[in-house]
This record gives C-alpha cells, sequence and structure tokens, in this order.
C-alpha cells in the first residue's frame, strides 16, 4: 500500500504508512480564542481515527484539548515531557494513552517507529511562564520516512538532528500576518528542504486558521505561502516533488524501493 498524506488544515495531518494512521497536532475547531477557520470546513470525523497522535508543542492551535477529545477511548498520544502538568484539561482525558516524550526516545506503533526529533520553538504553552517543555518533531518511519516538522525556526544542524527523510511536512507560514521567531516561512522551510533533500514535501501550517477582524492585514501572509513555497522550492531544491494540497486532499508521495 502506498504511504498517504491527508491535509486537514494548519498542522492536522493524516500520515498512513503500514497499515497505521498516524495524526498529527489535530485541531478541528471552527474557531479558537481570537482565531477564526477561514478557509475548508472543519475536518470530517474519520479525521480523529488514529492509531497514534503526534502533538508537537503546547500552544493551543497544537495542543487542543477538545480536539484530543474526539478521539477514540485508549488511543496512544505522544505529547511533549511536562505537558501534563502543564495543559491541566488533559486530566480530564485520563481515557486516553498519553506517553511524555523528549527528542531521542523512538515509541513503536505496530510496523512502525515514530522517532522524537528537536525543534526550535517556544513550547511553552502560554506566552509567559516556565519554560519546561520542549517543541518537538517526529520522524515516522515505516515504508517511507515521514518528517513532520511541527513548528519550528531554521537552525544549522537540521538535517543532521532530523537525519535521512523520504517525506517532508513543513510549516510554511502561520495563522497571522507577522511571524515570530522560531517559525518558517515559505523562504525558510526551501532552504530547509534544501538541507533536508527528501523525495516529496507537503506545505503546512497555513491558509487555514487568521484572527477575527484582521482579514485585511497582509492578506497575503494567509494566501500565498504555499504557492510561494513550490515557487522556492524549485529555486532551491528542484528535485524534490512538492505536493501543495487543499484542505482533505491526499498525497502519494513517492517512495523509494
Amino acid at each position: 500500500m502506498p504511504v498517504e498524506v491527508t491535509w486537514w488544515g494548519h498542522a492536522t495531518c493524516t500520515v498512513e504508512d503500514s497499515g497505521v494512521r498516524v495524526l498529527t497536532d489535530p485541531l478541528f475547531a471552527r474557531r479558537l480564542a481570537h482565531l477564526r477557520r477561514r478557509r475548508g470546513a472543519p475536518p470530517p470525523p474519520e479525521a480523529a481515527v488514529a492509531d497514534v497522535t503526534l502533538v508537537s508543542h503546547l500552544h493551543a492551535d497544537h495542543l487542543h484539548v477538545p480536539s484530543l477529545a474526539r478521539l477514540a477511548p485508549g488511543s496512544r498520544v505522544l505529547l511533549p515531557r511536562g505537558a501534563a502538568a502543564q495543559v491541566p484539561g488533559l486530566r480530564r482525558l485520563g481515557r486516553l494513552g498519553f506517553t511524555e516524550v523528549v527528542p531521542g526516545d523512538r515509541v513503536r506503533v505496530g510496523d512502525l517507529v515514530v522517532r522524537v526529533v528537536p525543534a526550535r520553538h517556544d513550547g511553552r504553552r502560554l506566552p509567559v511562564g516556565p519554560h519546561r517543555s520542549p517543541a518537538l518533531g517526529f520522524v515516522v518511519e515505516g515504508e517511507a520516512r515521514t518528517y513532520f516538522a511541527g513548528d519550528t525556526g531554521l537552525f544549522p544542524s537540521m538535517a543532521e538532528e532530523v537525519g535521512p527523510v523520504d517525506v517532508t511536512l513543513l510549516p510554511v507560514g502561520g495563522w497571522g500576518p507577522y511571524l515570530g521567531e522560531g517559525h518558517l516561512d515559505a523562504g525558510r522551510a526551501a532552504q530547509a528542504l534544501a538541507r533536508l533533500m527528501p523525495r516529496s514535501a507537503v506545505p503546512v501550517h497555513y491558509g487555514t486558521y487568521w484572527p477575527i477582524g484582521m482579514d485585511a492585514v497582509r492578506p497575503h501572509e494567509f494566501h500565498a505561502p504555499g504557492a510561494e513555497f513550490v515557487r522556492l522550492a524549485a529555486r532551491y531544491a528542484p528535485d524534490v516533488r512538492v505536493h501543495l494540497l487543499s484542505h482533505g486532499e491526499i498525497a502519494r508521495p513517492e517512495v523509494a524501493r
């Protein structure tokens, strides 16, 4: 069976590999605080079906407790060390199987191995307070090696610490007019692609949520990052095939045999 990647919007994807369904940073809400979903309907119920869910860091658009509550009882969730202590809402989800992880950990799920890698991003639950939980990326190793970057900035040791990969799910934008430190925009994501040199890439984390009342403020930062990433990837990493997906669309990346 080929590897399949479905993008549901923002950083939420389903990766199917070796008969295992992996869900990333589930966010199923129409609205989150001051953000509203401007493009695409929220993911359908089948998006919440997963053998394992990966949570990259504690920001509310990546660790969203109501979305995790939609997972089936007994579902496995990998999340950063310290999450349970910093996010009290997780205590209501005792029916899920939480495993806290740090970079360097390896977790087997069926015929897959999930390898935990570093990210360069502020992993705190709130913008103030103790910085006790790392931001993470994950490499899902099965028929393919699929790198889900979560949220990260570009860093010199990225290729070394992530390792060889076949498919990358790279953030190329955000949810507001300006990106702060520790993020990839389309240009930096294309540079990351040139360092990692996978066979295929899927741009994510753009064109989904936007602050209420700010539709006219730098709207290109909502609409343009995906196409801009395609353009710049052709310059920096012309041998990588980029799958520019609409919400709910599936890519079947080529995998070396």
